[in-house]
């Protein structure tokens, strides 16, 4: 063993050996060699956070290595989340709009739709290739070093990465970023198969059309998947333990329209109700639960039972240990205003830290993180971040909600406009839904926009650059909108909100 040692030894720069112990390790563990690098900063993790904060890293003049432990990158988002789901979403869209007659009521006749499952996801699949692959261009094009591998914290300027073929890459660093984002949260005691019980991951590549779905969880994932699975003929039953639908921070007044519009479309709902527990019996599965209020029980017979009840930090494996960082209750890597950990050149963006679990947030946080590291100012306002869903109609907010609101004892003023009095809606034929605007009532000021209808996820980016420059209802309603667009439902929703009621309604 020490001659075998002694004769690899030969090969590694003798300096890098004296100044890690951990090469040495990695050598008497896997007897491979060991490579040597040597950059400014080391992502790891190539998400939406990671792989924007490893480009801007590069742009500022940093000698960057982004490290990923996929094969591709990209992480949940492009691979097995946001981009795969919102194919899957439009494109069953415009199949349930054939098939349901939707375009025969506009003039537009379909002989015998049918459904090519297998095309459907060809075509998904290529936009995720089409995307990763594009970010290994952008890699190559700023000149981020990217290697392919399971990186470990070995200390405060060192990063061991151990690699599929047995090998161990060591990087030494001036700072290090932790953007590892989020997995899935498993449900005590129901084992994922990625086939008939299936996670969010399992359930974007569904080999057959579900006779009966059951969704764990009514929050944005169980209500998109839901969708697609709906809209292409499944019977689809949510199940959720909350009251209510849509998830954490959307508007009480927008959820129930949500419900109402969803369950038209065909979607079933038990709320207040909670999973105890799912079992295969042959090709389906009974699913038990129970309702929170009256401890009722009764089950759901499924063939395909899918499990989102949300999604948790990963940050284990990672050797946060090793330089004394110590993750809170919920997993999470705490961090300060300039996401910096406890080891002030360890620092972490995205699902690994507080705040939403999502792909923009962790974006944001890459580029603001790294221009921190770089000297600049550094700033996020969270109440400024959109959420969206992206169903049909699709639902979108920001800033705070009317609970929230009077939670928080502060004064407030409405101001809504249904899309069904939007010309543009009307003309598309898609009424469902309206706009809502929070505002301060001393004040004017915007403090929550929240929108459910048509283009919801476009329209509330003009809410958020609104909120973002502090701006008040007044100063939305003055603002000339092209017409006829849907976009002037959220200037007449600022309008009723300035002067108590809307021009158009």
């Amino acid at each position: 063993m020490l001659f075998n040692l002694r004769n690899t030894v030969h090969i590694i720069n003798s300096k890098t050996l004296a100044r890690s112990k951990n090469a040495l390790l990695c050598l008497i563990k896997s007897r491979y060699y060991c490579s040597t690098h040597e950059t400014d900063i080391v992502v790891i993790g190539s998400g939406p956070g990671g792989y924007v904060a490893a480009i801007k890293a590069a742009q500022m003049g940093m000698k960057t290595v982004s490290i990923e432990k996929n094969e591709t990158l990209g992480g949940t988002c492009l691979n097995v989340g946001c981009i795969p789901s919102k194919s899957l979403l439009n494109n069953s869209h415009y199949y349930h709009m054939a098939h349901s007659g939707d375009l025969a009521n506009r003039g537009i006749v379909c002989n015998e739709v049918k459904l090519d499952l297998e095309k459907l996801m060809g075509q998904k699949n290529n936009a995720v290739k089409q995307l990763t692959g594009g970010i290994a261009q952008l890699f190559k094009k700023n000149k981020v070093t990217h290697i392919q591998g399971h990186g470990t914290i070995a200390s405060n300027n060192e990063v061991v990465v151990l690699k599929s073929d047995g090998r161990n890459e060591i990087v030494k660093t001036k700072y290090i970023l932790i953007a590892t984002g989020s997995e899935v949260t498993p449900f005590p005691g129901i084992e994922i198969d990625e086939e008939t019980i299936v996670s969010s991951t399992g359930a974007l590549s569904l080999k057959q059309i579900p006779e009966k779905l059951c969704v764990i969880g009514a929050g944005v994932i169980g209500l998109e998947l839901g969708s697609v699975w709906s809209r292409l003929g499944a019977d689809v039953t949510a199940v959720e333990f909350m009251e209510t639908i849509g998830g954490v921070g959307i508007d009480g007044e927008v959820s129930k329209a949500f419900q109402k519009i969803l369950s038209k479309q065909g979607i079933n709902f038990k709320l207040g109700t909670k999973v105890t527990s799912a079992k295969k019996s042959g090709s389906q599965i009974i699913v038990s639960v129970e309702d929170v209020k009256s401890g009722s029980q009764d089950t759901i017979d499924c063939d395909v039972l899918l499990v989102c009840i949300g999604r948790k930090p990963y940050t284990e494996n990672l050797g946060l240990e090793s330089v004394g960082i110590v993750r809170d209750d919920r997993g999470r890597i705490p961090v300060n205003g300039s996401f910096q950990t406890i080891i002030p050149n360890i620092y972490a963006i995205g699902d690994c830290i507080h705040g939403p679990m999502l792909a923009h947030k962790a974006e944001d946080e890459g580029i603001i993180c790294v221009e921190g590291i770089n000297g600049a100012p550094v700033h996020i306002d969270y109440n400024c971040v959109p959420s969206v869903v992206y169903t049909h109609p699709e639902v979108a907010w920001v800033g705070k909600s009317e609970e929230s609101l009077k939670q928080e004892g502060v004064e407030y003023k409405v101001g809504k406009f249904p899309f069904l009095a939007n010309s543009r809606a009307k003309t598309n034929n898609e009424t469902d839904g309206f706009v809502k605007v929070l505002a301060d009532k001393q004040t004017d000021r915007i403090l929550g926009t929240h929108i459910i209808g048509p283009a919801a996820g476009e329209l509330i980016n003009e809410a958020v650059l609104a909120m973002e420059y502090g701006a008040a209802a007044e100063d939305v309603a003055r603002v000339c909108h092209a017409h006829p667009t849907c976009a002037e439902a959220l200037r007449e929703a600022n309008v009723a909100a300035y002067i108590g009621k809307p021009i158009n309604f």
